[in-house]
């Protein structure tokens, strides 16, 4: 076989490859951003018609849940930095008390420009809560666009891992920006966000 087609024969070969790339992620995207519609619709009626909605006392007061439109760029891998000083913060709430965690790790990652760097806590309350992680932020959305008071994300130990997912699409409001009856941790000052993470969901009240 001459070198010029065998030349031919490997741009063809990378072409096809290169295209079953593309549309295998974008089927994969299309994917992530079907599950992440279901969870919200799925809350959505929760919201509506749970009795442990923060709406339960008045269901037909629900206006309806907000949320920027789904962004794969929002889905973050971040380095893991463990805390070695399993020092207890107290984190103060919307109406003056305060909450108990302790330091588990920092998660850090760049985005658009800037190094970001969240303090991961673990509750040490007693309670069905007790050992989970907790990470409450803020950021350039926070009070504009997003609740002013901070907005949460759930994330899971992984043993072992020196990363950690950050999904920001999936970032929730507390219970008090619906209601003032809630207490509501606040985010820790370290938590106060320089870049605007216009994802997940938005401000309940207009």
């Amino acid at each position: 076989m001459k070198k010029q087609s065998i030349f031919i024969l490997i741009v063809v070969v990378v072409i096809i490859v290169s295209l079953l790339y593309s549309f295998m992620g974008g089927q994969d995207q299309t994917a992530y951003i079907e599950q992440i519609q279901k969870e919200r619709d799925e809350k959505e009626q929760f919201m509506r018609t749970s009795e442990e909605s923060p709406f339960a006392s008045n269901k037909n007061s629900f206006q309806g849940l907000k949320y920027y439109p789904v962004d794969v760029r929002y889905k973050i891998t971040a380095d893991l930095k463990p805390v070695q000083n399993k020092e207890v913060v107290l984190l103060r709430t919307n109406d003056g008390k305060e909450q108990r965690y302790v330091k588990y790790a920092y998660a850090e990652f760049d985005l658009d420009g800037f190094h970001n760097k969240l303090l991961i806590l673990e509750r040490i309350d007693m309670g069905p809560f007790r050992g989970k992680l907790f990470l409450a932020f803020g950021d350039e959305t926070s009070a504009r666009e997003t609740y002013g008071a901070g907005r949460y994300l759930d994330v899971t130990k992984v043993q072992g891992s020196n990363t950690i997912t950050l999904d920001f699409n999936m970032a929730y409001n507390p219970y008090c920006a619906y209601a003032d009856e809630f207490s509501c941790p606040l985010p820790p000052a370290e938590n106060l966000l320089k870049v605007a993470i216009r994802a997940g969901e938005k401000v309940y009240h207009n």
